[in-house]
This record gives structure tokens, C-alpha cells and sequence, in this order.
């Protein structure tokens, strides 16, 4: 699986940029079989905290640090001589770091989302400021908590050729973290986001006790939303059967950890966005996803009523229960 020849790559670091839960279970895959690993943290006296009692006590609490991760608030000093650089920002965040990432190493984005406004992807994100030939994805089915204990996890990484894949894929040398490779980067970046919205809403089906049925179809119906939208935008339709499309998706749709299935129940238990955030305590892709999706659905003249609905729900222009009301009372088509 991962590329060969790149024994001398070992003798340099890799960085983490974003000491979240994401960011920092990556960095401790990374550093698992002893390779240096800089972890960049949003402040000094986070950095300090998390360096002194090697673990991120806020996200990953009694997960102890390989000997080897190190956690600093120093951008320079994280980017200082490095072997690749792994982004696990929100998206958000991540625009105003990207100028800052000069050389010729690999540049992994390790954030899932499309923005509101520009509705540009990650890749493209990425590729205003960084050489298509540095950049690659990762995506999949990965809760952080799981991979920060090390159980197994398999997940994608995608670049645009199957080479440039691998040698992303090639840091992440943890047995029990199995990188399979993508050169489909349309498609893997775009399973990420979606599968943000079809979470909030099956969050929302559970929120609202509708039933294991409920939920079971609109992780179908959204499988071939997000199927449709990443076709029309270039991506391959087995992408979204992939582990970065319909792997991500069940996870994130059924799985107690996923954030944005527990935003879509709070939710449906009357709480406002704002407080549903802060029940979270953590970004939640999905909301901003939602807006982005519903507009670019629209330019693009694609269907995709489940996830515009959430967006619908989301800016009070449907309650809960009329969104489900007009899903259910939608003409009969053929499935396929």
C-alpha cells in the first residue's frame, strides 16, 4: 500500500496543524513507531498544558501521547523542516494557514466541508494557494476517539494520481490505521462534507423517536443525494460506495460519537442552533455544509431534497415536522 523508496523521508517530521480531537488522534497515529511529530496547538498555554501532561485532556482525556509527538503553539518551529503537513482544522480556520505552507512536501487535508458562499471544496480550497502535485485527502469512516486508542480504522486518501496518494498514505504506518487510495479527489472530498448534512437529519429522525426505519431511509436516500451532487460535480458514483462516502456516512448517521448526528437531535428536541452548538462543544460542519449544499444543488439544478431541507430547517424557513410532512408526500418515482 504505501509507496516505496521514501526511507529518507523518516528522518524529517510531519506536522499536525489543530489540536482538536481530529487533529490530535492523527498526530498519535503519526507518531506511533517513534517518528517526530509536531502538533500545533491555538495557543501557549494550550500547547503548554497538553505538552506537560501528554494528552489533549479536553477532547481525548486519559489517552496518553507517544513519546515522540510534541505540542507547540510556535508555527514556525511546527513547520521547520518537515516531511509532509497534515491540516485538521475546520475549514474555516484552515484558509488563513494554507499561504503559509512553502515547500515541496505533502500537504494532507484532514478537514471535511464546503464553503457557504464560494461553495468551493477542500481540494480546491487547498489548490488556491498550494501545487496540485502536494495535495491530498483524507476521508472516511473515523471517529477520533476510536483511532486515538488505536482500534482499527480503514480510511481513504485520495490525490490525483494513485502515487501521490500513496505517498501521503505512506506517514500513516500505524497497522491498525489501513489507508486505501483514491485518485478520485472530487469525490472523496465531496462524500466528506455531505455526509455532514444526512447525519444532522438522521439526528433528527432519531431526535424525534421516528423509528429505525426512518433513519434507515434517509441514509439511502442521502447516499444517492450525495451520490448524484458528487457526479454532477466530477466525482465517480463508486467513490460514494466507497469508505469515504457510504463508509462515512453510516458512522456518522448511527454512531453516539458523531456530532452531527447528536446537533440533529438536539435539535429535534427544540434546542436553538446556538444552543445546540454549545451542547456539541465543537465545530459542526454540517450546518455550514447545509447552506453551501442548498446552493449549490440549486446552480447546478440537482434534486436533493433531503439536504436542502435540513438547510431549510436550519434557517427556520420549515419546522421539523412540516420537513418530514413534504419528504413523505413527495410523487412516487422509481428508486434507480
Amino acid at each position: 500500500m504505501h509507496a516505496q523508496g521514501q526511507a529518507s523521508q523518516t528522518d524529517k517530521a510531519v506536522a499536525v496543524l489543530g489540536a482538536g480531537s481530529w487533529g490530535t488522534a492523527l498526530a498519535m497515529v503519526l507518531a506511533r513507531n517513534g517518528r517526530e511529530v509536531r502538533l500545533l496547538a491555538r495557543d501557549t498555554a494550550k500547547a503548554a498544558a497538553m505538552e506537560s501532561g501528554r494528552e489533549n485532556r479536553r477532547y481525548l482525556p486519559n489517552i496518553r501521547f507517544p513519546d515522540s509527538l510534541r505540542v507547540s503553539a510556535d508555527m514556525d518551529a511546527v513547520l521547520d523542516n518537515i516531511a509532509a503537513c497534515v491540516v485538521a482544522l475546520p475549514c474555516t480556520a484552515a484558509t488563513s494557514i494554507l499561504p503559509m505552507l512553502h515547500g515541496d512536501y505533502p500537504v494532507i487535508a484532514a478537514c471535511k466541508g464546503l464553503h457557504p458562499d464560494s461553495l468551493i471544496r477542500t481540494d480546491e480550497m487547498l489548490a488556491e494557494h498550494i501545487d496540485a502535485r502536494r495535495i491530498a485527502i483524507l476521508s472516511g469512516p473515523s471517529f477520533a476517539l476510536e483511532v486515538a486508542r488505536g482500534q482499527p480504522t480503514a480510511i481513504t486518501m485520495a490525490a490525483r494520481e494513485l502515487g501521490q496518494a500513496a505517498h501521503a498514505a505512506s506517514f500513516f504506518d500505524d497497522t491498525n490505521f489501513r489507508v486505501y487510495l483514491s485518485d478520485d479527489v472530487v469525490g472523496v472530498a465531496l462524500g466528506g462534507a455531505l455526509k455532514n448534512v444526512v447525519a444532522i437529519a438522521a439526528g433528527m429522525a432519531d431526535g424525534l423517536e421516528l423509528g429505525h426505519n426512518s433513519v434507515a431511509a434517509v441514509v439511502t436516500r442521502g447516499l444517492a443525494e450525495m451520490a448524484r451532487l458528487s457526479v454532477a460535480c466530477g466525482g465517480r458514483p463508486e467513490t460514494s460506495m466507497g469508505l469515504s462516502g457510504l463508509g462515512d456516512l453510516v458512522l456518522t448517521c448511527t454512531g453516539s460519537l458523531s456530532r452531527n448526528r447528536r446537533f440533529g437531535m438536539a435539535m429535534a428536541r427544540g434546542k436553538s442552533i446556538a444552543e445546540a452548538r454549545a451542547e456539541i462543544g465543537q465545530v459542526v460542519e454540517g450546518v455550514r455544509t447545509a447552506e453551501a449544499i442548498d446552493h449549490l444543488a440549486t446552480k447546478l439544478a440537482i434534486d436533493v431534497p433531503l439536504m436542502q431541507s435540513v438547510h431549510h430547517v436550519l434557517t427556520g424557513r420549515l419546522d421539523i415536522g412540516n420537513a418530514v410532512s413534504l419528504l413523505m408526500s413527495r410523487p412516487e418515482r422509481p428508486e434507480f
